[in-house]
């Protein structure tokens, strides 16, 4: 008489000692009692329902192993610290998206310009505009927001699968409202007879175009690929030309470029110091300081303007 303890059913491991044989034939799903199940599951050896079976390496999961394989497996992220993702810029094309319904929405209603765009002398009483203004642009000139939007679709199909998606978002953001900070702080701080004789100032003029963004992306991609130790060498000279349309194009802001670069320069530093795996949750954190810093400069910046002037009480 064999000592081989009785088998389960055909391709299941056998059962203990004492175990009874299960009974041939169908068994009932444990998520749905009403259904008879075929198949088991290889990890855990319940029965499966066709509803609840999901293909695995090898035969048939349920869908509960399947989930907690899923919260038990870590995650693979980038060389930045990134959740790693299928490589596709999803982010990326999401932003032109967004830029170009924008921009249609904008030629068939101007006011929105006049609305969302970014005005130092608005500023104050209107933050809200130091992030939608990065994703306006000039209604009359499609040349603005074709370049920027192919700048942009360079820069992330590059960036993106290398930070990954909530990263790069971030990066875009923070880029864009520096850009505008960039412009509160470079503009002159204006008097009162200035303003009430309407002189042309910078405090008045109003500044739209994800340009501020780009050039950050700009600035995050020399640091990054300089750590990694890749040239950039082709990007040094796409920098400089679109850098050269804000000083030799009127009404192209150089101030928001230098702004959107500075901050994305701090953001990928703060990228790249916290890469590695045990700090990488701080680059979050980082992100949160640089944010406080633009609000704390651009508040002091606004504190060197007359009360009147920054409270919108002498503007009609």
């Amino acid at each position: 008489m064999s000592d081989k303890p009785p088998s389960g059913q055909p391709g299941q491991p056998p059962l203990e000692p004492g175990v009874p044989q299960p009974a041939a034939g169908p068994s009932v799903c444990p998520r749905h009692p009403d259904r008879e199940a075929y198949v088991r599951c290889q990890r855990c050896g319940r029965p499966a329902c066709p509803e609840c079976q999901r293909p695995a390496a090898v035969g048939i999961q349920c869908v509960d192993c399947v989930r907690d394989a899923a919260r038990t497996t870590p995650s693979a992220h980038t060389v930045f610290g990134g959740r790693a993702t299928d490589g596709t810029p999803v982010v990326t094309y999401t932003i032109i998206a967004v830029c170009a319904v924008v921009y249609l929405l904008q030629r068939a209603d101007p006011s929105i310009t006049d609305e969302f765009a970014f005005v130092p002398k608005r500023g104050w009483t209107e933050p809200y505009r130091f992030v939608t203004a990065a994703f306006l642009h000039s209604p009359a000139i499609i040349f603005h927001i074709l370049l920027n939007m192919f700048a942009l679709w360079s820069l992330g199909q590059y960036l993106e699968p290398m930070l990954g998606r909530a990263r790069f978002a971030a990066l875009y953001l923070i880029s864009g409202i520096g850009g505008q900070v960039g412009v509160v702080l470079l503009a002159a701080t204006p008097s009162t007879i200035e303003v009430l004789t309407h002189q042309p100032l910078a405090w008045n003029n109003g500044v739209v175009g994800a340009s501020g963004a780009i050039f950050g992306l700009f600035g995050a991609l020399l640091v990054l690929n300089r750590h990694l130790g890749r040239s950039s060498a082709a990007m040094y000279a796409m920098i400089a030309i679109n850098a050269a349309f804000g000083f030799l194009y009127p009404g192209i802001s150089w101030q928001a470029h230098l702004g959107g670069f500075v901050t994305g320069v701090i953001c990928a530093g703060a990228i790249v110091v916290f890469r590695r795996q045990g700090v990488r949750h701080l680059v979050w954190a980082a992100f949160g300081a640089v944010l406080v810093l633009l609000v704390v400069v651009t508040v002091a910046k606004y504190l060197t303007v007359p009360e009147n002037i920054r409270d919108l009480t002498i503007f009609g």
